[in-house]
């Protein structure tokens, strides 16, 4: 089931609204039209009790002024790029900087903050298909972006998103989805305790401005070894060079063996109060981990004036790796004129 309600309206007076969608399973999830965003997303823990576990707001001012891009569709590029430069085919670009000295999610108005296009398909496993043509020279990208992304709530109570692409001129492309979980409920408190298993046999260290040096670093023996489950919090260890720099985690997680052609089992998550486990599956190379390290702008509460309390929830963000257009031995995200950018990641709940 779909139901469309108005949500509020921008400053210019453009109207925005809310879908959400319901399956036979007790679970839902609420869209917003602007930023494709995932503004609540509702599943039952052991007991059959159903809470909201992910970080959203009440109006659309907190969603187009605050900087966590919470549970927003991020492009052109996400993650960060040094200095917002770049080049291809000999051609130099520059992108906004909207992040110290780095372009951060797209540059000063990325699709996080578009109205996108929505066409609603009900049935057993209702879908939203959002669509966005980004203009050639939007954000001084080049290249005419025409993107899809379609959320399917399925009847196993997963979350799936779909993403496509195409240009008319060679660009970087590096989609992603940027919503905070907290599987307690997202007013519960910290994420510390939830347990994390990650298949990700290596990690990318940064700079001091969180751009990655180039180095490709395994885990081994350092407090970003996921491969066993542990607590988030328990090798929290801000005297670690790379987890000081951040705050915490915020670092992109490589996948083993990389990129599939199916999406595959990667992370679980486990909240041990709620009994509540989400599984992540993908066909992405990596993840950026991020434990809400920056959450504590009190001028911009969450839902039910819920204040904003550092690693109140995590991201997940399953993506190529972050600036990889100027590190030649990362991942590609240059697209070229005839192909087509695709990216699945299923967000799947369940109980234990």
């Amino acid at each position: 089931m779909i139901s469309k309600q108005y949500f509020d309206k921008t400053e210019d007076g453009r109207a925005v609204y809310t879908y959400t969608m319901v399956n036979g399973a007790n679970m839902s999830v609420r869209i917003c039209d602007m930023g494709g965003a995932i503004m609540g997303l509702c599943v039952p823990d052991r007991n059959g009790r159903i809470s909201d576990v992910v970080l959203g707001y009440d109006s659309i001012r907190d969603y187009m002024e605050d900087t966590t891009y919470a549970g927003g569709l991020i492009g052109r590029v996400g993650n960060r790029i040094d200095r917002g430069r770049f080049e291809l085919d000999g051609e130099k670009y520059e992108i906004y900087c909207n992040n110290g000295v780095n372009s951060l999610h797209g540059g000063k108005i990325g699709f996080s903050h578009k109205i996108w296009d929505v066409v609603a398909e009900d049935g057993e496993e209702p879908k939203l298909i959002l669509t966005l043509v980004s203009p050639d020279g939007e954000e001084n990208y080049p290249g005419t972006l025409t993107v899809k992304v379609t959320y399917t709530l399925r009847r196993d109570n997963a979350l799936a998103i779909s993403y496509e692409a195409t240009t008319d001129k060679k660009t970087i492309v590096n989609l992603t989805n940027h919503a905070y979980f907290n599987l307690g409920g997202y007013a519960s408190g910290t994420i510390m305790d939830h347990e994390l298993f990650m298949d990700a046999d290596a990690y990318l260290p940064t700079s001091k401005n969180l751009i990655p040096t180039g180095e490709i670093k395994s885990v081994e023996g350092t407090p970003f070894d996921f491969r066993s489950a542990k607590t988030i919090g328990r090798d929290f260890d801000l005297s670690d060079t790379d987890m000081g720099i951040a705050g915490g985690y915020d670092h992109c997680f490589c996948f083993t063996g990389g990129e599939t052609s199916e999406p595959v089992l990667r992370i679980e998550a486990y909240e041990p109060n709620s009994g509540r486990v989400m599984r992540v599956y993908t066909d992405q190379p990596c993840v950026q981990f991020y434990s809400g390290n920056f959450l504590k702008k009190e001028q911009y509460p969450f839902k039910g004036g819920y204040p904003q309390r550092v690693q109140a929830a995590f991201c997940l963000e399953t993506q190529k790796m972050p600036d990889s257009v100027n590190h030649p031995n990362f991942t590609n995200t240059v697209l070229d004129v005839g192909e087509l950018y695709t990216h699945t990641v299923i967000y799947s709940f369940d109980v234990k």
